[in-house]
């Protein structure tokens, strides 16, 4: 049965294939609701009972004194982490009490120089560019050290003459800070330590805490999950790169966690069998300026990973792809999600093989305005399919992206499946709303990478326009009205109507009349 509910109120002109559309049975959305009332992070853990690590003390040292399977409840509080942690097998990291672990040290001997606030030394020795920057003329978004005034996450600018409130410059040949903002009176912090928690053994649970403040490198997580971890009911905001990564992390369990503000993208994930990303609000993340049209920025990236599952998120305001499969996923199921207002696709999946994209509510993606952002099919859309075999696309609602569902076939390369190629895509039982500029869906192919007749089909679908005379469909450069694209021989059973959609919350979408 599909996920959301799709009302139709008096329609004024349609065309309808044979068959009914889709009913208003009563069905509970198993998406996450946008609208407040989804909860995640540590009000969600539950009571702790076992070793107490007090904010005063080494919680990486305390932590390898103790054998493995010893549980350790952080007390509340800041705790200042200098040493990455690294649990043994089957141990337990928890807080019921509000514990906040931060990778940042204080900044406190500032003096006044040229007009403005200048500390030296606290940075480390320059280091090379990884990564790739939205602004790629200062490149200065890979740079992990974070400042914080009284908690606020300040802007990084790319020399001296720049500074001014809100921002601080970074300069590491001379290991010094400036500050516009007076620091005297108020808590100045830089993020020092790359990592918080990282595998030292198996099967470990991290529970109830807050994680910022981690000067993560380009593509690293703050914490970084291992085999059979279970990751959830925390809070992971505000560190450099990743929030929370699995990394040959087979079996891994992240759920039900709030993972927002990162700087360059809120989960990841590399190399893992049968990961389960689950029932997390991954939110307004790339705060640092990484790429936002094309270098994994944004909510959720998976890939070379094989299995498993990201369902049941509400992903929404990433400064970037909403959620990205790239480069070698094999079966994996994205399913159940909110996708809501992400600058770049709200799904792409690129370069893999036999996915299942079903079930998620897609709305308002695509939008972003930054390098490389655009509005043609070649940008992407509310879903993007990119140069990937035996994909399943159904029964998703995907409403007022930059466009519906985009279907690329690039030349791009070979790898260890051989000639990375589009084949057997399948495209069925969606609502897709295309109401307004050059909004489509449909299929481009570079002129090395045509796309074999029957290798793309959609069918049973429901489309929501603003004109039926509107060219809101494309293959390999053409457009066409409604009638035009069901001659091509696809959606020949999908039903064409116009109206306004309006999708609630929970995924729900109601088609009105269309205005007069």
């Amino acid at each position: 049965m599909k996920r959301a509910v799709l009302a139709i109120v008096a329609i004024s002109t349609s065309l309808v294939a044979p068959g009914p559309l889709p009913s208003q049975a009563a069905t509970t959305p198993a998406t996450p609701p946008a609208d407040g009332t989804f909860r995640t992070g540590p009000s969600l853990a539950p009571a702790c009972s076992g070793v107490t690590i007090k904010t005063t003390d080494n919680a990486a040292q305390v932590v390898d004194d103790w054998p493995s399977g010893t549980t350790f409840c952080f007390a509340s509080g800041l705790h200042r982490i200098t040493e990455t942690i690294h649990p043994k097998a089957d141990q337990v990291l928890a807080s019921d009490d509000g514990a906040v672990l931060t990778g940042s040290v204080r900044l406190t001997k500032w003096a006044l120089s040229n007009g403005a606030w200048v500390t030296t030394g606290a940075l480390p020795p320059a280091y090379p560019q990884t990564g790739q920057c939205e602004d790629n003329k200062a490149n200065i978004c890979y740079l992990g050290e974070q400042v914080f005034y009284d908690g606020k996450h300040l802007t990084r600018v790319a020399s001296r003459d720049k500074v001014a409130r809100g921002t601080f410059y970074a300069d590491y040949a001379a290991n010094a800070i400036y500050l516009a903002d007076i620091p005297v009176g108020h808590a100045v912090e830089m993020s020092s330590t790359p990592t918080a928690i990282e595998p030292g053994g198996n099967n470990v649970t991290v529970r109830g805490l807050t994680v910022e403040h981690f000067a993560t490198p380009p593509q690293g997580g703050a914490v970084v999950l291992g085999l059979g971890w279970h990751v959830y009911a925390n809070e992971i905001r505000w560190n450099h790169a990743i929030g929370a990564m699995l990394q040959n992390a087979d079996s891994a369990v992240l759920e039900k966690n709030w993972i927002h503000d990162n700087g360059q993208l809120g989960v990841g994930q590399y190399s893992t069998l049968k990961g389960t990303i689950s029932a997390n609000d991954i939110s307004d993340n790339n705060t640092d300026g990484f790429w936002i049209a094309d270098w994994e920025s944004g909510g959720v990236k998976t890939t070379w990973s094989n299995g498993g599952s990201v369902t049941g998120n509400l992903i929404q305001d990433n400064r970037g792809i909403g959620l990205w499969s790239d480069a070698y996923d094999d079966s994996r199921t994205f399913s159940n999600n909110q996708i809501i207002d992400n600058a770049a696709d709200g799904i792409r999946y690129e370069i893999g093989r036999n996915g299942v994209i079903a079930d998620n509510s897609i709305s308002g993606n695509g939008f972003g305005t930054g390098r490389g952002s655009g509005t043609s099919l070649w940008d992407g859309g509310g879903i993007n399919i990119n140069t990937s075999s035996n994909v399943q696309v159904r029964d998703n609602v995907v409403a007022n992206n930059v466009n519906g569902i985009s279907i690329q076939s690039r030349t791009r390369g070979s790898g260890p499946w051989g000639t990375n190629v589009l084949r057997d895509i399948v495209v069925s039982g969606n609502q897709v709303t295309m109401r307004g500029g050059t909004t489509a869906t449909g299929m481009v192919q570079n002129s090395g990478a045509a796309i074999p007749a029957g290798e793309v089909s959609l069918n049973d679908n429901v489309y929501i326009l603003d004109s039926l005379a509107a060219e809101r469909f494309q293959k390999t450069g053409q457009w066409y009205t409604a009638q035009q694209w069901r001659a091509t021989g696809q959606d020949t059973a999908s039903a064409f109507t116009i109206g306004k959609a309006i999708l609630d919350a929970t995924g729900v979408l109601t088609i009105l009349p269309a205005e007069s």
